[in-house]
């Protein structure tokens, strides 16, 4: 039987329990749950864990054979309870067994644990000690934060992107093998995984994690995950993570009603429980919370090196009423529908972020209207490095799912997107979500017959690289996969023995290239003189037109597309003069279009058009996005 550390002695420091009781530890993950320690030559485990309404709390495992009278841990101040139990190594299972107010409850897993079983096994797992001291994150300094770089995001969900012959999922060593180079190879610039947080139900695609310090066991161990980061970093890529401090599922092993009470989560269903998702909400105006997740973020960007994290679900955070009906919300205590708390947890997140991990990301999906997310917390802001563009997205898509023939009935959905694009920090998401759930794949959202389906693709994804915004694509979409994304089943590869597919591929390959070769497509992403609009209201032959601008030096770009299978002969454009070079055609012939394009230099004439001194005259290929570079 394992030596229970004697009880005269404290674990804890007093000011780990001030920090703890203020919501100010920072480094949470090193200090509660299981820690691997020698303490007066002895090595063992010390154990630490927040439940302040607890009669008893006990570390039961194969150790004690379960038994909650064997290992009782200590109360100390602030809620908390510790214990060293000598001879425990890491590999270990436990559980924390828990007498609370109203009689003992279910076996609870570790909040703060770093290591987890393989679901549907519950228990924490005893880790291997974390580095003291922070892993590196060489790209934030050069990549992810900075406003004028290219931030180019291939979306990934780890589990289902590539898959064996048995359909077991890749693991991370063999995820690295694959997926970094194939990222890579394409040109963007981060992968973005959906979260790898553990949480006991796949088909939650990880957004409805119970372990905040743990990646997922399915795909190996945490040094498996850091090896997988630093291969990455190692290959030029940056890894962002989406994260989830909005909600949490109500597993009785998980965090719900964690020492018999509400602890975790809001007492009040009104304010504590998501009716959309079946989910409890974090109780945000306690301080111990607060601290519990803001600890959470630093734990991924400190100890995994990742460069940035994706905050998931925010306008659920911001407003009260969010899918409520009337009378099933609380206003807040100026009678309105603000949520006051999670915008001082906001701040209070991203200004640690700042303190602690300057240079990484921090990533808004907020789909409403709110205001300042990227404005610094300082200024009155939510702190925010960047925002999804999710209004854009909608219209865009809308737009191109139209039949040409009716296109010019939407114009405006093309458009509508630059009232306010400079607004926030934002970037131009076409994710999972807009894959899934009876939406169609983003082929398959595309009018006409196949060929058209393949340009309009082509064109779109043309658009979407050449508009103000940082850029994000959902795996198999830089193929154009035909069905939509299963979770549980492999990307659609052998698509690629195709032409077309391969065609849409190269499309991308082509636009990252040139994204992030042609400093006018990103170094005033967030600034309106970085775009002017050329045509934008030729709505009768779907066609726009736009100059894309970057510092003094930089050489512009005009962006033309046309929107309708029609090629256009002659079409006249306004320039500042000069010549200018066709350097992308979504409509190459390489990339499985009709070869339709302006071959060589074209320069300019003295007509003057469209506010500009001089004009080109372009043929206009069907279905299409092309650029020119001033030469």
């Amino acid at each position: 039987m394992p030596e229970t550390h004697k009880p005269d002695e404290n674990l804890l420091s007093d000011f780990d329990i001030l920090l703890l009781a203020e919501g100010r530890h920072r480094n949470l993950g090193m200090c509660l749950g299981a820690q691997v320690m020698t303490i007066n030559g002895i090595s063992g485990v010390r154990f630490a864990v927040w439940a302040p309404n607890a009669q008893r709390v006990s570390v039961v495992g194969d150790f004690n054979g379960w038994n909650g009278t064997q290992n009782i841990m200590r109360p100390r101040g602030a809620g908390l309870w510790e214990i060293f139990i000598a001879g425990l190594k890491p590999g270990e299972t436990y559980k924390y067994e828990i007498l609370g107010p109203h009689g003992r409850l279910p076996l609870k897993a570790d909040p703060v644990a770093r290591e987890l079983e393989t679901p549907p096994a519950t228990s924490s797992i005893i880790a291997n000690p974390v580095m003291a001291e922070p892993r590196a994150a060489p790209l934030r300094h050069t990549a992810p934060h900075s406003l004028n770089t290219p931030l180019a995001i291939y979306e990934v969900h780890a589990s289902s992107w590539m898959r064996h012959l048995d359909g077991r999922s890749y693991n991370w060593q063999e995820l690295a093998d694959r997926l970094i180079p194939y990222t890579k190879d394409l040109g963007f610039t981060h992968i973005e995984l959906m979260p790898i947080m553990g949480h006991p139900f796949g088909g939650s695609w990880g957004y409805q994690p119970l372990s905040q310090f743990a990646p997922m066991p399915e795909l190996g161990t945490p040094q498996d995950f850091a090896e997988f980061v630093d291969r990455c970093h190692e290959a030029g890529l940056g890894v962002i993570l989406d994260w989830v401090p909005a909600h949490f599922p109500g597993d009785e092993h998980g965090l719900a009603q964690f020492d018999g009470t509400a602890l975790y989560e809001h007492a009040d269903h009104r304010e504590g429980f998501h009716p959309d998702w079946n989910t409890y909400i974090y109780n945000l105006g306690r301080f111990e919370v607060r601290g519990f997740l803001i600890a959470s973020a630093l734990f991924w960007l400190q100890h995994f090196g990742v460069d940035g994290l994706r905050v998931d679900a925010v306008a659920s955070m911001l407003y009260r009423d969010y899918s409520r009906k009337e009378g099933e919300w609380i206003p807040n205590q100026y009678g309105g529908r603000e949520n006051l708390e999670s915008v001082s947890f906001l701040q209070e997140l991203s200004t640690a972020i700042n303190e602690y991990c300057p240079g990484a990301l921090l990533i808004a999906e907020e789909s409403t209207a709110w205001p300042g997310v990227t404005r610094s917390a300082a200024e009155g802001g939510l702190g925010f490095t960047h925002k999804w563009n999710m209004g854009w997205m909608h219209d865009t898509l809308n737009y191109m799912a139209e039949n040409p023939l009716h296109r010019s009935h939407y114009h405006d959905q093309m458009t509508f997107g630059l009232v306010y694009g400079f607004s926030e920090r934002f970037i131009l998401p076409v994710s999972h979500d807009e894959v899934v759930h009876g939406k169609r794949s983003l082929l398959g959202r595309m009018p006409g017959d196949e060929w058209q389906r393949f340009a309009n693709l082509r064109a779109y994804l043309g658009f979407m690289w050449t508009h103000p915004g940082k850029k994000l694509l959902f795996m198999g979409c830089e193929f154009g996969q035909i069905d939509e994304w299963n979770h549980q089943a492999e990307v659609s590869w052998p698509l690629l023995q195709w032409e077309t597919h391969r065609g849409v591929q190269g499309t991308v390959r082509a636009l990252n290239h040139i994204y992030r070769t042609e400093p006018a497509l990103y170094e005033r992403d967030f600034n309106p003189v970085g775009f002017a609009w050329v045509v934008g209201d030729d709505r009768s032959q779907s066609v726009f037109a736009y100059f894309r601008f970057g510092d003094d030096e930089t050489t512009p770009l005009l962006t033309v597309c046309n929107f309708t299978p029609v090629p256009r002969q002659n079409y006249v454009i306004g320039v500042p003069g000069g010549s200018w070079q066709e350097i992308f055609n979504s409509d190459n012939s390489g990339y499985g279009g009709s070869g339709v394009g302006n071959a060589g230099v074209i320069p300019s004439a003295g007509q003057p058009g469209h506010g500009q001194t001089h004009s080109i005259t372009l043929t206009l290929p069907p279905l299409s996005t092309i650029i020119l570079r001033r030469s």
